[in-house]
């Protein structure tokens, strides 16, 4: 994991934080930068809601499905223009109504059915057409590989691509500089961008954090971390999950950061090797109390997440979850980090 300030500095680490990461969903908001800045997004009308879904790995609720239908409505687009399919829900409650009904998911109920809408709405505003969007060579994914190098501070051949789950391409970067997007969309948020010459992005970045933090339901789903984790901070903080266990936090400016050594805004970034999202969530918890972040009400919202029980078939409990680790601090000495004493 990585702790960084607005301006990419470490703060705080365990593992490797320059290990190579695929971000898979923790992108999205990045992804969807580039969205905004095509234009598509006033040409058909989307509103923060809709920007709250193409940032989504939402659980495929009804209320998920319809909001992605009307965003198709308004770019004039069909079902069949979608370039994802479908899949199981994220929420066993939803999957076990789909099964009472006989019902089989399509592309609509993707969970990342938001962002390919706002990838079609792209492409169309920059004069691209919308055959082949996911395409790695069409241009508005070129569009979204210069964004996403740029929010990294890398150049483009720094960043790798794979193809992702939902048939998008999905960019892998150091593990810190996943957070350093994050600390930048809160720090936006607070209207204060680590640079000057970013107002325009500046203000857009900031309107995926609100977004965000105003539409939590939509970006993941009842019971989801992302959504109560949300919830709890009441627009101090963003969360977003990626598959295979990754993990990107962003928060806002606060006594609490500026305790942990950021004179602003903070980003953080997961991974955790074998995929368990279970695990992910735990681990996370336990950081942002390791960083003191949030108070102790705040937590208690999603301690649920923090030590989930280990019960075999008969609900007898047979073991727990520890967190036998200690986030290792450092400091600016010239040109070099230190670890903290």
């Amino acid at each position: 994991m990585a702790v960084v300030d607005a301006k990419g500095s470490l703060l705080y680490a365990l593992g490797n934080p320059t290990r190579m990461t695929l971000a898979r969903s923790a992108a999205k908001p990045a992804q969807a930068l580039a969205i905004l800045e095509t234009h598509g997004f006033e040409r058909y009308g989307f509103d923060d809601a809709d920007l709250a879904l193409m940032c989504a790995s939402h659980s495929s609720e009804e209320r998920h499905i319809e909001q992605t239908r009307t965003m198709l409505s308004k770019v004039r687009a069909e079902e069949a223009d979608l370039r994802c399919g479908g899949h199981p829900s994220l929420s066993e409650t939803v999957n076990r109504f789909w099964i009472k009904q006989d019902y089989t998911p399509t592309a609509v109920c993707s969970n990342c059915s938001g962002k390919h809408v706002g990838m079609i709405a792209g492409s169309r505003a920059i004069g691209a057409g919308v055959e082949g969007y996911h395409l790695p060579d069409h241009p508005m994914q070129v569009t979204v590989k210069r964004t996403i190098a740029e929010l990294c501070d890398l150049e483009a051949r720094d960043v790798e691509w794979g193809i992702d789950g939902c048939n998008l391409p999905t960019p892998a970067f150091p593990l810190d500089r996943l957070a350093r997007i994050y600390a930048k969309l809160a720090a936006a948020a607070d209207g204060n961008d680590a640079r000057e010459d970013q107002s325009v992005r500046s203000t857009a970045l900031a309107r995926i954090f609100h977004a965000m933090a105003r539409y939590p339901e939509m970006v993941a789903g009842e019971g989801r971390y992302c959504t109560v984790l949300m919830q709890a901070f009441k627009g101090a903080m963003i969360g977003k999950l990626g598959a295979d266990a990754s993990y990107a936090i962003g928060v806002r400016a606060s006594d609490e950061t500026r305790r942990l050594g950021a004179d602003g805004a903070l980003g953080i970034s997961v991974k955790v090797e074998d995929g368990n999202v279970e695990i992910l969530y735990a681990v996370v918890t336990e950081i942002l109390e390791q960083l003191g972040i949030g108070s102790p009400d705040i937590r208690r919202q999603f301690a649920t997440f923090h030590h989930p029980a280990r019960v075999n078939t008969m609900g007898v409990t047979t073991g727990g979850v520890s967190f036998p680790f200690k986030l290792r601090g450092f400091k600016p000495d010239g040109a070099n980090l230190v670890a903290r004493p």
